[in-house]
């Protein structure tokens, strides 16, 4: 591989592990409660700009990670208690409140913050770059952020597949009737997830201000690529995130990097191919 095809490689290993905190709350949530929640991106976006803030007044951006996913989590457990949970399972009425949801907080996003682009702040030794092997300068934070995705993921996966809420989150995404016929407090599952997912959204906010930046309209941007991810990967597979994210940063960086002109073509024309031959994605299953 040429210098610049390992670059454009180690690019979209740095956006797959920002998608892959978005993605695997989101693709979880979306499989296990079957709740279509596009506010997903605003909750990106929001957790984002809280991190941005307690950064600024802390100068402690691991801090504004805890704080940003911590202030989302909370947020979400909210309006999927108090909003969401009303629509029952009339995915039409979920998608019109949630997108609602998301122009209000993206509305008071922009009267709060302004209309800048906005970067969080990050320790002074991730603000360089490092040399790899082979000659190549790569800045310190995005090999930092693969870091952070990598130890999330097998995170994730340990709490996935070797606890117990792990194994009822599982279960319930293959039955959730069976789940709850067998004596399970599947609401309670659902806020663990509900939280987990939007703390992971908040966090990916924090990590993705400091890496493509804030500005008004980012929550759509991602929550596009963050759909991608779930489609590809397919609902309810934590696996499917992680590789739907890989697959989806990878064709992002080489299709701006050979076709920049198609890149969203490069992007978009595999996943319609997938959905011809495998329409619950490649790890998803059928209900």
């Amino acid at each position: 591989m040429t210098t610049s095809a390992i670059l454009q490689a180690i690019n979209g290993a740095s956006l797959a592990a920002l998608l892959f905190l978005l993605a695997s709350g989101f693709t979880l949530s979306f499989g296990l409660m079957r709740v279509v929640n596009m506010a997903h991106g605003a909750y990106y976006l929001l957790g984002g700009y809280v991190g941005l803030t307690v950064a600024r007044s802390t100068g402690n951006f691991w801090l504004a990670i805890v704080v940003g996913g911590a202030a989302i989590a909370l947020l979400g457990l909210f309006i999927d208690r108090v909003l969401i949970r009303r629509t029952g399972e009339n995915h039409l009425a979920q998608v019109l409140l949630t997108v609602g949801i998301a122009f209000v907080i993206g509305d008071l996003a922009l009267w709060t913050w302004g209309g800048d682009n906005l970067k969080v702040p990050v320790p002074m030794f991730l603000r360089g770059a490092v040399e790899l092997p082979g000659g190549i300068v790569y800045p310190s934070f995005r090999l930092m952020l693969i870091g952070i995705g990598f130890v999330v993921a097998l995170l994730l996966w340990l709490l996935y597949h070797k606890t117990q809420i792990g194994a009822v989150v599982r279960a319930g995404v293959d039955d959730r009737e069976m789940v709850a016929a067998n004596g399970i407090h599947v609401d309670r599952l659902f806020m663990v997830v509900s939280a987990l997912a939007s703390f992971l959204a908040g966090m990916a906010g924090v990590v993705g201000g400091a890496f493509l930046t804030l500005y008004p309209g980012a929550e759509w941007e991602i929550l596009v690529f963050a759909l991608v991810v779930v489609i590809v990967g397919g609902l309810g597979s934590l696996e499917g995130a992680m590789i739907g994210a890989l697959i989806v940063g990878l064709l992002d960086a080489y299709g701006r990097w050979l076709l920049p002109e198609f890149s969203y073509f490069v992007l978009f024309g595999p996943m319609a191919i997938l959905m011809l031959f495998r329409p619950t994605g490649l790890f998803g299953k059928a209900h």
